[in-house]
């Protein structure tokens, strides 16, 4: 079978191109030669967070693949079967095991038996999802199509040094996606959260916490706010870091919606607090179902689903229009979007009922 040609430079070029194509690609057992891999960036080609991934989808699928070096920018993945069992990826820096999950979690799917995975890397670094996130927000959407991961964060890791661990299990995969019909999320309520920090006083995990919630309430947010704290006393604490970040999540009648920011140096704490409340008051106030991030994460599920989806989210990123390009080619699925770049739209998504 001739593989299909995926150009890694269109849209916004970057990794996600990458991850999308090998998960539909392990699924449907299409192969695949990808080509101008992150071409656009400044360090172009796979690099080592890429390269886990790679390496973590041809191992579950016994794939035959070339050109998967550093710094490589064409790569052939050409899958050959479903391996369900125990695994063990190493990313060997700070790159987002988040990255490496959205790689493997529509895999894990539909695998034949229960499968377990743990990732050792970045579980909070930037341009990547804070594993809090992951847990929080993307895992119960999941749910909503009627799949279930177990992601458990056994140890941090920030940028630079990473050093981070976490391990996701599926009992029992589901044989089929179920479509989501999610155009509107209802009433907010509750907000909750997590604010942590490593190798670092435990005030900067209050100060965090403090900050979002004091941003909250001056934006009118009149709903219980519970933010948990996460610190470690500093003589034991098992951490590569330092680092700190804060992860809040918007439960809603119908969803849940995500804000997020990240402690860096010189950064002061109730900044970092301040930054995810205001993204989380932002995802709400556009009223779409599910935020900016799902809205992009979801589309290559929906496509899978047996039937008819159809979501709002609150901005058509770059990330979001790619991936819905990349989805469209690889299964072939109908996909109708109702709005512009950077602004809120509707998808409806006719899946292909994929199925083991």
């Amino acid at each position: 079978m001739e593989p299909i040609v995926v150009d890694g430079s269109i849209g916004e070029g970057g990794g996600q191109i990458l991850r999308t194509t090998l998960a539909l690609s392990a699924l449907l057992k299409k192969p695949v030669k990808i080509i101008n891999i992150r071409v656009k960036r400044s360090n172009p080609g796979l690099q080592r967070q890429h390269l886990t991934a790679v390496k973590a989808v041809a191992t579950l699928t016994n794939a035959i693949v070339r050109g998967a070096e550093l710094r490589s920018t064409v790569l052939y993945f050409e899958p050959r079967e479903l391996r369900a069992g125990r695994y063990s990826f190493d990313i060997g820096t700070a790159g987002s095991i988040s990255l490496v999950l959205q790689t493997l979690m529509p895999i894990l799917t539909f695998m034949p038996r229960k499968t377990v995975v743990e990732i050792r890397g970045g579980t909070d670094v930037p341009w990547s999802p804070p594993i809090d996130y992951v847990i929080n927000v993307k895992v119960p959407i999941l749910r909503k199509l009627g799949l279930d991961f177990k992601i458990e964060l056994l140890k941090r890791g920030h940028y630079p040094r990473g050093g981070g661990l976490v391990r996701i299990t599926v009992e029992e995969p589901p044989r089929e996606v179920r479509p989501l019909s999610l155009v509107s999320r209802g009433k907010v309520l509750a907000i909750k959260g997590r604010s942590h920090c490593v190798r670092l006083p435990p005030h900067v995990a209050k100060r965090q916490a403090d900050s979002a919630r004091h941003t909250l309430v001056r934006y009118g947010v009149d709903v219980p706010i519970d933010i948990e704290l996460e610190y470690y006393d500093p003589r034991r604490d098992p951490h590569l870091g330092p680092g700190s970040g804060i992860v809040l999540w918007a439960i809603t009648e119908n969803s849940i919606l995500g804000g997020d920011a990240l402690g860096a140096r010189g950064k002061r704490a109730e900044d970092v607090g301040k930054e995810a409340a205001e993204e989380l008051i932002s995802e709400l106030q556009c009223g779409s179902a599910l935020d900016r991030y799902m809205g992009d994460m979801i589309i290559p599920y929906l496509a899978l689903a047996k039937g008819v989806s159809e979501v709002t989210a609150s901005k058509l990123t770059m990330h979001a229009y790619t991936n819905i390009e990349i989805t469209r080619k690889l299964t072939e699925a109908e996909i109708i979007i109702d709005g512009t770049l950077k602004q809120p739209f509707r998808a409806k998504i006719k899946g292909i009922g994929y199925t083991t």
